[in-house]
């Protein structure tokens, strides 16, 4: 009986799009998202500087390691919330194309057009959101397609975004069981083979440098309540901007 209701209610899950009361919260997760931006534009600007500058101090990339699932979560508070989604995919699509020519010209300028479909991580998100829109609204070519795309394309973090944003979304009211999925992915992650210069060695054991993403978990599933007041263009024209100022530095300094 027990396995017969645990179906029944994936397949609900599955076929039937949410409903949310008025005035009920859509997720029990972390609902301060500017809080949580400002952390991960911090962490990626620190990870940004050490892949253009210093790319043998691996404790930058370590740092950097938190922004990307902080994104990911962001976004599908986005999508739980917004009330015009596709201004909100256009957006997202807008600014990874006003990025991509920056974000080349910041980490590959001596090889510009051959690096040029190296997306960037604004390309990924969109993809990402996208396909968990199509899985929202039961679109499944669209969630398909859209999996497809970034996960067989040179998409920065590959399908990383989609695997998040699933672990979010579908346990947006099981706070627990969301944590445990999300650092429960890392796993694999220790006791890797040695020689990949950004891991972390802990006596004998080695600590693949993505495992750094897993300090992400206390922002996400953890409520915090700064209630930071600022303009959602700041996080989208950061994105371009610091990636121009990494990519004249470049050319001033190389």
């Amino acid at each position: 009986m027990t396995a017969k209701l645990t179906l029944s209610r994936i397949r609900t899950v599955l076929t039937t799009p949410p409903t949310f009361e008025a005035g009920a919260p859509r997720l029990r997760t972390n609902l301060d998202t500017n809080f949580l931006k400002l952390i991960a534009i911090f962490a990626m600007l620190i990870d940004h500087i050490g892949g253009a500058f210093f790319p043998e101090a691996a404790w930058f990339r370590w740092v950097g390691r938190i922004a990307f699932p902080i994104f990911c979560y962001c976004m599908t508070v986005g999508l739980l919330y917004t009330r015009d989604i596709k201004k909100y995919l256009f957006r997202l699509g807008l600014f990874a194309v006003i990025s991509q020519p920056f974000y080349v010209l910041a980490f590959h300028p001596h090889d510009f057009v051959a690096q040029f479909t190296n997306w960037n991580i604004f390309c990924t998100l969109f993809l990402s959101l996208l396909a968990m829109y199509g899985l929202k609204e039961r679109k499944w070519w669209l969630f398909l397609a859209a999996f497809f795309v970034v996960s067989w394309w040179n998409f920065d973090y590959s399908g990383m975004g989609i695997q998040y944003m699933l672990i979010f979304y579908l346990c947006r009211n099981h706070p627990a069981v969301g944590a445990a999925l999300y650092c429960a992915q890392f796993i694999t992650c220790l006791g890797v083979m040695p020689g990949d210069p950004l891991s972390l060695a802990v006596g004998g054991l080695c600590i693949d440098w993505s495992f750094f993403a897993v300090f992400a978990a206390p922002l996400l599933f953890l409520p915090t309540c700064l209630d930071l007041k600022i303009p959602k263009w700041v996080f989208y024209a950061f994105y371009p901007a610091h990636l121009a100022a990494i990519a004249v530095i470049q050319f001033v300094i190389f």
